[in-house]
């Protein structure tokens, strides 16, 4: 996988591992646009079009929501099934928290990822990795509703209507395309129902979410 090659440090024996990495942006594109989409709210949709989502987008301060992730995997007959909670704070913090099948977090601070497995813990300096750094700082630019710094990364397209519609994000740059072919959300004026992650290798995941009321 080409995305995530050439460090400008040694990485370590897990960070350099191709297949991992590769679910790595998976999962955090599922996250941070989840999050951000899952909390529109209904003045999003006064006037239908890309500005006036970038705009509720921009609003957001925090997210919390469930979810369920199913991994559909070539070499494997039934899909690998996930689920649990996910959480967003302004500006940058993020976090992925597996409940099932087994505990596990992942949490984007600043510039540094953290994985927890058990008692393992993984961290990566996303400045030793520049199209890692840049993927994640495209999705951030999603919750900011900065436009014109998502379509730096991605081609834009929304379809359908605010009561069916559809946002695809096709890779700009080719070594993220090399990784993922296109993200496509869909959803009900301020619900999103499900993200589907596309990758180039065929692998795809399906994620549903579903917001939690604030306390």
């Amino acid at each position: 996988m080409t995305l995530f090659l050439h460090p400008s440090k040694p990485a370590s024996p897990w960070a350099s591992s191709r297949d991992r990495l590769k679910r790595l942006a998976s999962a955090i594109a599922a996250l941070t646009i989840g999050l951000a989409l899952a909390t529109l709210s209904q003045s999003a949709f006064a006037a239908w079009d890309l500005q006036q989502l970038m705009d509720a987008l921009a609003q957001n301060k925090s997210g919390h929501a469930t979810f369920v992730e199913k991994k559909y995997i070539a070499v494997l007959e039934q899909p690998v099934e996930s689920s649990g909670e996910l959480l967003y704070t302004a500006p940058d913090g993020l976090e992925k928290r597996t409940l099932k099948p087994k505990p596990e977090a992942m949490v984007v601070n600043g510039g540094e990822l953290l994985i927890e497995r058990g008692r393992q813990k993984h961290r990566l300096q996303l400045q030793a990795y520049p199209e890692l750094a840049a993927f994640i700082d495209s999705i951030r630019g999603t919750l900011a509703g900065d436009r014109k710094a998502l379509e730096r990364n991605y081609r834009l397209s929304l379809e359908g209507t605010a009561d069916r519609w559809t946002l695809q994000l096709l890779p700009l740059n080719e070594k993220m395309l090399a990784v993922i072919q296109r993200i496509s959300i869909a959803g009900a004026r301020d619900q999103v129902r499900s993200i589907e992650i596309v990758q180039a290798d065929g692998d795809r995941s399906l994620m549903t979410i579903e917001k939690l009321a604030a306390p």
